[in-house]
This record gives structure tokens, sequence and C-alpha cells, in this order.
């Protein structure tokens, strides 16, 4: 460690929850870097309209290019790289990064999920993403495809409560089971029981076609498949885990092992922008007033 930058705070993650904690570090005057590998989801989100104050929505890659900006207006490092290992030491934790060690007093881990895709290859799902023919959260953008042919690739659980839950935006909602799964017969009316054989996009439509032969085209589709949490620091650092395998963590963001925090989506909760970022301020303040020598968080800090 004697050649390793020291940092009073290191942030596993560059999306909106970990650029939130950023900003709120480095006006708190503590030395700050972030660590981004840029596989964040916010990247692939064509308009969000739940984040204020953009009235006609913002993209994600802008949210996040401003974002960004702030955090470095404070002074915070923003680095683009890959974080390897998080090892506790005497003095605080050795942070292993694709470019060298850093030393912190402090990690804040905010790594995020990554998504179940549907079948299709990727440059095909990220223009299909972009132009809002997939689609993986209703509770985001179900407004803007309100009243449009819409269908849900899930199983008998998650996609049939996501499919329930568009039907307040649409009638003509469709669950299609996951290839590889057996013919099923579930509760929504008129949804095929036969599972996915081959996805295409087709012009401005998303084709589905099943196993026994039927084809199903739709205005847009949710990949209601589920995410899977970028835990394996986590797990290396025995930190204690959900069921679900996201990190656990008490009201003031603090993980079982003392000194790590976590933040957005790779804890239990909703996974949305205004609620991670939330998140953040309640960890970065944590972490100021622990490294003061204070305790937790209050309306005054």
């Amino acid at each position: 460690m004697m050649n390793a930058r020291r940092k009073d705070c290191v942030i596993v993650g560059g999306g909106p929850a970990g650029l939130t904690a950023a900003v709120y570090l480095a006006r708190f005057l503590r030395d700050t870097e972030v660590i981004d590998a840029g596989a964040g989801r916010a990247a692939l989100i064509p308009r969000t309209h739940n984040v204020s104050p953009f009235p006609d929505g913002i993209s994600g890659t802008e949210l996040l290019e401003r974002m960004r900006r702030s955090a470095q207006s404070y002074g915070a490092t923003l680095t683009q790289g890959t974080v390897r290992s998080v090892t506790a030491v005497p003095d605080g934790f050795r942070v292993g990064t694709d470019q060298g060690d850093i030393a912190a007093r402090t990690v804040i881990l905010a790594c995020g999920v990554v998504n179940h895709r549907p079948p299709i290859a990727e440059e095909e799902h990220d223009d299909a993403v972009a132009r809002g023919l997939i689609r993986y959260c209703p509770i985001c953008d179900a407004y803007e495809v309100r009243g449009k042919a819409i269908g849900v690739l899930g199983d008998r659980d998650h996609g049939a409560a996501e499919a329930d839950f568009l039907r307040t935006y649409s009638e003509n909602v469709t669950l299609i089971q996951p290839s590889g799964t057996s013919a099923a017969v579930h509760k929504l009316p008129s949804s095929p029981t036969s599972p996915l054989a081959t996805l295409t996009i087709d012009d401005d439509c998303v084709v589905t076609t099943l196993e026994d032969g039927s084809v199903h085209r739709f205005d847009t589709l949710y990949a209601a498949l589920g995410t899977a949490p970028r835990n394996d620091i986590a797990k290396a650092l025995g930190l204690r885990l959900s069921k679900a395998g996201c990190i656990e963590v008490d009201a003031h963001q603090r993980s079982s092992h003392p000194g790590i925090f976590a933040i957005g989506d790779v804890i239990a909760g909703l996974d949305q922008i205004a609620f991670a970022m939330g998140q953040a301020a309640v960890a970065a303040t944590t972490v100021h007033n622990q490294l003061a020598g204070r305790s937790g968080t209050s309306k005054n800090a």
C-alpha cells in the first residue's frame, strides 16, 4: 500500500447512485474517487421522465454526463476502470483496480445489477432498447406505452405480476413464456401457453414466434426475466446478502462489514433512480460523520 493513492472514500460504480454519493462527499470536502467500468444500466435509458427537474425527460447518457460534471466540479475524481477486489486492511481497505491499488478509509458499493436479456443479438438489443421496442422497467415508462400492444416476456410469477401491472395502461397485454420453459396455463386471458421459440425486430414491431408456430407482434416488449446483482466483491468480503443476492444494509446504508456501504440496485428495494439518489445521500452523510468521529445521520448531519 506504500505507493497506493489514498482516499477518504472509494465508490465502486458510476451510475446515478454512485455519482450522487460523490457529489455529497466532495461537498463534504472528502477526498473521493469513483471507479466506473461503464457497464451500468442507466446509460441505456432512452428517456427518463421520473427524475426532476426535467419535465420533457432526459436521456440516461445525458443525465449521467450532467452528474459527472457536477461531481467533478466539486473535486471528486472519476476514473474509468474496473475494481477487481476490495480487501480489508488495518487502516481501511485496499481497492484493487485494473489501474493499480487505492487505499480507502471507506468504500461505497454502487455496483448495480445486470438485466437478464431476451434472446437477441447485443447490437440489435441495444438498438431496440434505444427505440423503446424492448423495455425493462414498467414503473419507469409504462406511461409512454399506454394503449399500445404490449408483450411481457417472463414466467408465471414475475412475468405475470408485471403483465398485471401493465394492464393499468393498456388492455392489450400478452404474457409470453420464455424459451426452455414448459407450456403453462396462467390466469391472464388471451395469453398463449406455448413458450417462445424466436424473437425478432421487424421495423417498429417486436415479433415473437412461439414453439407451436403462432406469431405475436407487439409495439413494445417488456423483458421480465429478472436481474443478477453485481455482488462478487460483496461475496469476497463476506457481506450479508439476501436470498436474491442483494447486499443487506441498515437504515444508514451500512453493510454487515464496518466501513463498507451499499446503495442503488445492488441492494434490495425499488430499482429507481430517485430512490438510489436518496440512498446515496444517506450513505455519503453517514460516511462523512463516521470519518469525523460522529455516528449515523441526522437532520443536521
